[in-house]
């Protein structure tokens, strides 16, 4: 059977690359993003999710990356939005994906900027939940469990595996 190593041990995580990755052996593995705890812009975001693909790539068909980060965006309250990250690494090449984008509310925002905490740590007080991002995520909060972050997370994965499917449209296959 084909593997999969997805570089965190987030069910959530996992759990999104198994639904897009079916009939593939799914395993979670710990890694550290190479990057600040709470990634502050889109490089920083897509650089965490590529340093965990590489990081943990090794006697598997595919290795995973996600990071989730808040970056600039033009308009919005808070002057940022979160977005996700996936990067699928194949031992060769990067196959990079992003999800949708939300904005968090405006104060938790400003003191992940200015404290240099978390946004789970933000939202803390808000949310009642120390461990928000491992259950349905500050977007299940935010959206009243319409959206919850396995599925939000999924299509971020969903959007990296777009170049493995269509190759050739890419010139990736001869």
């Amino acid at each position: 059977m084909k593997k999969i190593y997805v570089a965190s041990l987030n069910r959530n995580k996992i759990d999104a690359v198994k639904e897009v990755f079916a009939g593939y052996n799914v395993e979670g593995s710990h890694c550290k993003s190479g990057v600040r705890e709470q990634p502050l812009g889109l490089g920083e975001i897509i650089e965490g999710a590529i340093f965990r693909a590489k990081t943990v790539f090794g006697n598997c068909t595919y290795s995973v990356g996600i990071e989730d980060g808040i970056a600039p965006v033009p308009g919005t309250l808070s002057g940022h939005m979160n977005f996700c990250c996936c990067a699928i690494f194949d031992g060769e090449r990067i196959y990079l994906g992003l999800g949708p984008a939300f904005e968090y509310p405006p104060e938790s925002t400003e003191k992940v900027i200015n404290e240099g905490i978390t946004i789970s740590q933000a939202f803390l007080p808000v949310s009642g939940k120390p461990d928000i991002g491992y259950e349905e995520g500050i977007i299940g909060f935010l959206t009243r469990g319409k959206m919850n972050r396995k599925d939000y997370t999924k299509i971020a994965v969903e959007m990296a595996r777009i170049q493995i499917d269509n190759a050739e449209l890419y010139g990736l296959r001869a």
